[in-house]
C-alpha cells in the first residue's frame, strides 16, 4: 500500500473507538487465560471429564478470539462501500504476503478442532514425535512429550501428513510391550507370568482386554539364533500413566522370570563366553 492509499485507509479509522478497542482486547486476553486455567483445574479435579473440559477449552478459545477479533475490527473501522473498494485488493495481497503462513495454520487449527484426527489430551505421534496435545492453537499444535519437552508443531503440517492417535478422545490407551526369552524356556509360564503382571498392576484398564501373543523371532548369532518373544498388550487407565504402566509391568515380569528360572534372550546371550 503506498502513502495516498494509507491516508485513504485513515480517514475510515474511528479514533475515539480506540481505547473501546484497547479495552476489548485487554479483557479477551485476560478472560482466555482465566477460562483455560479454570478448565484445566476442573479436569485435574474431575479426571473422568478432562478430556472433554479441554476439548471445550479449545474450541472455546478459538470461538472468543475470533469474536474479539471482529469486535475490534467493527469498532476501529467504519466499514462503508467505500472502505471495502478502497482497501479491499490492495489490503488483500499485502495482508495475504505476509501472513500466508499465519492464515494457513488459522485455518488448519479450525480444520483440526471440527474434522478431530485428535483432540486436545490425546496421545499422538506426528513427525517423530510423541507426546499429549497440550493445545490447538492459532498458529501451532503444542505436545508434551514423555521427556517433557513441549514441542510446537504449525498445524497445517497436520493437513498432509500422517498422525497416529494413541487414545482417540478417551482416558485409555492400549500400551504394548515386548519380552524375549530362551526358545528352551517355557514360554508357556511366562506367557502367564507376563498376562498376570499386567492384570496386577496398579494402572491397568480391566475394562478392556489383556492380550498375549508368542512368536519365534531370529537375534542373531550365539548359542541360540532365535528366542521367543512375547508381546503384552493392555489398556492402561488414563494415557498419563503409559510410562508408569509400563515401568510396572516389566518390573513385575522380571521378578516373576527370576522366581521361575526363566532365562531371558539377553541373559542367555550375556552368558555365551567371549571368543578369541
Amino acid at each position: 500500500m503506498d502513502g495516498a492509499e494509507t491516508t485513504n485507509l485513515l480517514r475510515f479509522v474511528v479514533l475515539d473507538r480506540i481505547p473501546y478497542a484497547l479495552i476489548v482486547v485487554v479483557i479477551t486476553v485476560f478472560g482466555v487465560r482465566v477460562l483455560v486455567r479454570f478448565l484445566d483445574v476442573m479436569g485435574e479435579r474431575f479426571t473422568g471429564y478432562r478430556l472433554l473440559l479441554k476439548q471445550a477449552s479449545a474450541i472455546t478459545r478459538f470461538a472468543v478470539i475470533i469474536m474479539a477479533t471482529a469486535v475490534v475490527a467493527s469498532s476501529i473501522f467504519h466499514f462503508t462501500d467505500e472502505l471495502l473498494l478502497a482497501v479491499g485488493g490492495s489490503v488483500a495481497v499485502a495482508v495475504g504476503f505476509a501472513f500466508k503462513d499465519l492464515l494457513a495454520s488459522l485455518m488448519a487449527g479450525i480444520i483440526l478442532l471440527f474434522d478431530r484426527p485428535f483432540q486436545v489430551g490425546d496421545r499422538v505421534e506426528f513427525a517423530g514425535q510423541y507426546g499429549e496435545v497440550k493445545e490447538i492453537g492459532l498458529r501451532t499444535v503444542r505436545l508434551v512429550t514423555l521427556d517433557d519437552n513441549l514441542v510446537s508443531i504449525p498445524n497445517h503440517r497436520f493437513l498432509n501428513d500422517a498422525v497416529a492417535c494413541a487414545n482417540a478422545g478417551a482416558l485409555d490407551q492400549m500400551c504394548v510391550l515386548d519380552f524375549w526369552i530362551g526358545c528352551s524356556e517355557d514360554f508357556g509360564l511366562a506367557k502367564r507370568l507376563v498376562y498376570e503382571a499386567a492384570a496386577t498392576s496398579r494402572y491397568v484398564y480391566l475394562a478392556k482386554p489383556i492380550l498375549v501373543n508368542v512368536r519365534e523371532v531370529p537375534v542373531g548369532a550365539g548359542t541360540e539364533r532365535f528366542a521367543v518373544k512375547i508381546t503384552v498388550k493392555a489398556y492402561v487407565l488414563d494415557g498419563r500413566y503409559e510410562t508408569a504402566f509400563g515401568t510396572d509391568i516389566t518390573e513385575r515380569a522380571k521378578r516373576a522370570f527370576s522366581r521361575a528360572s526363566i532365562r531371558t534372550a539377553g541373559e542367555l546371550v550375556a552368558s555365551v563366553p567371549a571368543t578369541a
